[in-house]
């Protein structure tokens, strides 16, 4: 019994003919999935794989999970890529996930509207974001497949309609594995080197798996914080993308989408005529009322006889000067008569006029002596007169008896 071995060592020698298989490396399978179980702290998804006659157990570790565009639900036929490993505590066999699709259309609608909800309640369908197109722009970057229907009818239009654009031209995959991602990079490289005034991004009609592509959740990011206004254009009119909703604006087909970012050459025209009309009219207009104007003002008096207008300017100054002259004059003798009738009324309360008729003052040390009491026999007193002062002392004080 040489070749006894333990289920250890069993299990870890079929693990190695397993992963050294490379036909079971990088396998898509297809299948319904049952018994789903979302780790939410790890973030691992553990789940069956299943057809109507096998099932498989399946494991989608949190690295690659986060990056579903969907939540994986029970019943859902969906389409895998992984590698075939075994779990050797168990000695089963699984699949390990690293990309996961929806397979069919009900499964493509129901991813769809759930990253729908979840991008719209994170605000980035609101209307306040959205940026308007230019009017008149100068650079139009297109970011779409060089070798599809859309692109030529894109040149087509542009060309027909706005030759005075500059279009810079940024050729994508628009479908398949890689498509999301270039579409992504596409777009945030002409937000980072600002070579764009507006950006259409789309391609042409297809069916919900061929437009895919375009419902990336980082490609609506890229969308949302871009800086310069996106034009969506995928599909027909009928159909709808995630960057439909993002977008500033949506277009209904990639001709409608250059129709929206090029303003029509003829009509800029026609508005160009159409304001040369008006602006000549203006000019004539202003001219004429301009040259009946220098013609009335040749016309006028002071350029007729410029000799009359300082005449009258002489005259009127002259006028002004007598008028002031006068008045200066009448304020002048008014004030005169007023000043000598106050002057004589000041000379009637004269203290002067009253010594001149006989009366004198007595004064004490400067003091006027109003009273008899003032003074004293041997006091020094001086009495003003109407042509000098006397000095002398008191000899004698009497007083008048009252009553």
């Amino acid at each position: 019994m040489n070749n006894v071995v333990t289920v250890s060592g069993l299990n870890l020698y079929v693990k190695m003919l397993l992963e050294s298989d490379r036909r079971l490396k990088n396998i898509w399978l297809k299948g319904e999935i049952s018994n789903l179980t979302n780790h939410y702290r790890s973030g691992h998804i553990y789940l069956t794989l299943k057809d109507e006659r096998s099932a498989v157990k399946a494991v989608m570790f949190a690295g690659h999970a986060a990056r579903l565009q969907f939540r994986p639900q029970n019943g859902m036929k969906v389409l895998v890529r992984g590698n075939i490993t075994l779990y050797e505590a168990t000695g089963s066999y699984q699949i390990s996930i690293e990309e996961m699709k929806p397979d069919g259309a009900g499964a493509l609608n129901l991813a769809f509207e759930q990253l729908k909800a979840r991008l719209q309640s994170e605000g980035l369908f609101d209307q306040a974001h959205k940026k308007p197109l230019p009017r008149y722009p100068r650079r139009i970057g297109v970011i779409t497949s060089p070798t599809g229907a859309a692109v030529q009818d894109i040149m087509r239009i542009l060309k027909r309609r706005y030759p005075l654009g500059e279009v810079i031209m940024c050729p994508v995959m628009v479908q398949g594995g890689n498509a999301a991602a270039e579409l992504t990079e596409a777009v945030r490289k002409f937000d980072r080197l600002a070579c764009a005034d507006v950006i259409i991004i789309g391609r042409g009609g297809g069916s919900a798996e061929d437009l895919w592509a375009f419902n990336d959740e980082a490609l609506a990011y890229a969308v949302y914080e871009c800086r310069i206004p996106v034009v969506s254009a995928v599909g027909h009119e009928t159909d709808f993308t995630i960057c439909d909703f993002v977008s500033d604006v949506r277009a209904s087909t990639p001709s409608a989408g250059a129709e929206l970012v090029s303003p029509d050459i003829d009509t800029l025209r026609a508005d160009v005529s159409f304001y040369d009309e008006r602006l000549r009219e203006a000019i004539q207009s202003r001219l004429l009322q301009e040259k009946t104007r220098l013609h009335r003002l040749q016309n006028t008096r002071v350029l007729r006889s410029p000799q009359d207008l300082t005449d009258y300017r002489k005259m009127k100054l002259q006028m002004l000067s007598n008028r002031l002259t006068a008045g200066f004059s009448q304020c002048c003798a008014k004030e005169q008569k007023r000043f000598t009738a106050v002057s004589a009324k000041l000379e009637i309360l004269s203290p002067l006029k009253v010594l001149a008729r006989g009366y004198a003052i007595a004064k004490k040390e400067e003091q006027i002596i109003c009273s008899v009491r003032q003074a004293k026999a041997g006091d020094s007193i001086t009495v003003v007169l109407q042509d000098g002062t006397l000095t002398g002392k008191v000899t004698e004080r009497n007083e008048n008896l009252r009553g």
